[in-house]
């Protein structure tokens, strides 16, 4: 018996050996198609690998902010700036509660906000996350949390893509890439930012919709609120604005209030401004420039008087 589980744990050594090498030539071969199992871009969009890369660099400010897309295209940190409110932008290209999770353990050790911004929509809580995760991994230093993370979606491509991203990290491949700070319509600003060139939504029917929020991205939003609080941190949910097309194919905005509600305090922007689809926005779900600078002087307003009660 003792020499068959011997036999067992060679085995087992040789083929989880034998699956890496393999994995590490495969991701030589040039064509995507042939590695659907495997993703490796770094600097792929939304400036990921600058953000955190800057990220480890600070330490105090008044507000950090997590999110989606929505969350790096639509709060500016120039305009915080101006108002005297230091801040930092965290969101990450389709970030779900499983990746901010992962990324507020990571990034509390060193940033140290008096307020955090959850920037949450109803899309990213029925999402499998596997797009941000990935995005992640290819451009963020690697640890317990990115396996806890992968472990979470039980995902073979995000696996595959976390252990090319181990040995990638080990042997320091990384450490000359320069990711720019300007692609097509993209600017990557200090803090976080995008800035994309100024572009107008023309609207489109959407079908209707019923707002479906998965178990485990819950599971991982709660973890979020527990996590914040238990450092004493104040916390605010927003629901930055989408489009009035977009917003109204939901078919049940008023249960996803309510469900904000339970947790912390929550605004939902998409009924406290008024804005014009063919003005504001640039697409159905993002606010061009004109957009932002209305919705952050108007979620500034409401920082600024917590911060005066505090």
């Amino acid at each position: 018996m003792k020499k068959f589980i011997i036999e067992i744990f060679k085995f087992t050594l040789f083929a989880i050996i034998f699956y890496i090498i393999t994995l590490l030539i495969w991701e030589s071969i040039k064509y995507p198609f042939l590695k659907p199992n495997l993703y490796c871009n770094k600097g792929s969009y939304g400036n990921t690998f600058t953000r955190l890369k800057e990220a480890k660099k600070i330490n105090t400010v008044d507000v950090l902010i997590l999110g989606s897309s929505h969350a790096y295209r639509g709060f500016d940190t120039r305009i915080f700036n101006k108002n005297n409110i230091s801040s930092f932008n965290l969101g990450t290209s389709s970030q779900t509660p499983i990746q901010t999770l992962a990324l507020l353990k990571r990034y509390l050790k060193t940033i140290h906000p008096k307020l955090i911004i959850v920037e949450v929509y109803p899309g990213v809580l029925n999402s499998d996350g596997v797009e941000s995760s990935l995005d992640i991994i290819n451009n963020d230093e690697n640890d317990f949390l990115s396996l806890e993370m992968v472990l979470k979606q039980n995902n073979i491509k995000t696996f595959n893509t976390l252990i090319f991203n181990y040995y990638r990290n080990f042997l320091n491949l990384d450490n000359s890439f320069v990711e720019k700070r300007i692609k097509n319509d993209d600017t990557y600003i200090s803090g976080g930012y995008i800035e994309k060139k100024i572009g107008y939504y023309k609207p489109k029917n959407i079908t209707k919709q019923p707002i479906i929020i998965d178990k485990k991205q819950l599971d991982a939003f709660e973890d979020i609120i527990y996590e914040i609080k238990n450092r004493n941190i104040e916390l605010v949910l927003v629901y930055a604005p989408i489009s009035k097309n977009l917003y109204s194919s939901y078919t049940n905005n008023h249960y996803f209030d309510g469900l904000m509600m339970k947790y912390s305090e929550y605004y939902n922007f998409n009924s406290m401004i008024k804005l014009n689809d063919t003005i504001d926005f640039d697409d159905s779900n993002h606010l061009n420039q004109i957009g932002v600078e209305k919705f952050n002087n108007k979620l500034i307003e409401i920082i600024k008087n917590r911060f005066s009660k505090n």
